[in-house]
């Protein structure tokens, strides 16, 4: 049965960091790499979409201890666990669907995801990174983590599931439910262009999970 989106994570709240450092292919490489990527300029202004227990953020406050973070996730006991790692931090939670939630305009140095825009169609995409890229400064950028489908057979199967799953169970498509349907680097690259991103490029790789630069 698919649960709703909130519900899946907190369902899984006690022990989710250990079995993301332990369980995860190439996990211990790819947080720290993802952080490694944003800015380290003092009071950097992030932004963390599906921010969750903060397991990059763990990565970037190490080296970067005086950056402001804005984080959004709909599960409000992650966030909890997340602000009790970081009491000393310069930290503002959102409990809210980062694509409701508004963006400051022109407000951020840098924005990142890891692992979570995977359960998403590019359509719901487009225009979340289209508010994104406005909240980002003058040649901001967007670093994205995340699982991708290997092929658009791939991408296809998953999209169809998803709605065969949903009408089975009688499920309305105005909420958010937990079931992965990552799309291609292609499609996730020409969302982010679609969107207004002047630049996509793939900084790294590890099996099926890719780190994407978007710029502004």
């Amino acid at each position: 049965m698919l649960e709703k989106m909130s519900d899946f994570f907190e369902n899984r709240l006690e022990g989710y960091d250990e079995h993301m450092r332990t369980n995860v292919d190439d996990e211990g490489e790819f947080y720290a790499f993802t952080a490694a990527q944003l800015p380290q300029i003092a009071g950097a202004k992030i932004l963390d979409l599906g921010c969750g227990t903060g397991l990059e953020l763990e990565d970037y406050f190490a080296l970067n201890p005086d950056a402001q973070v804005t984080g959004i996730d709909l599960c409000r006991p992650m966030l909890e666990a997340l602000a009790g790692k970081f009491p000393d931090k310069d930290l503002r939670l959102v409990c809210a669907s980062y694509f409701d939630e508004p963006i400051e305009k022109e407000h951020y140095d840098a924005a990142v995801s890891v692992e979570s825009l995977h359960h998403f169609t590019k359509e719901q995409k487009i225009p979340l990174y289209r508010k994104l890229c406005a909240g980002l400064k003058e040649k901001g950028y967007f670093i994205l983590t995340d699982y991708f489908a290997d092929h658009q057979e791939r991408e296809d199967y998953f999209q169809r599931e998803l709605i065969r799953l949903k009408k089975e169970q009688g499920i309305s498509d105005n909420d958010f439910y937990h079931y992965d349907t990552p799309l291609t680097v292609a499609n996730e690259t020409d969302a982010l262009l679609q969107a207004g991103f002047a630049q996509v490029e793939v900084m790294n790789q590890w099996e099926n999970t890719y780190t994407l630069k978007a710029v502004k």
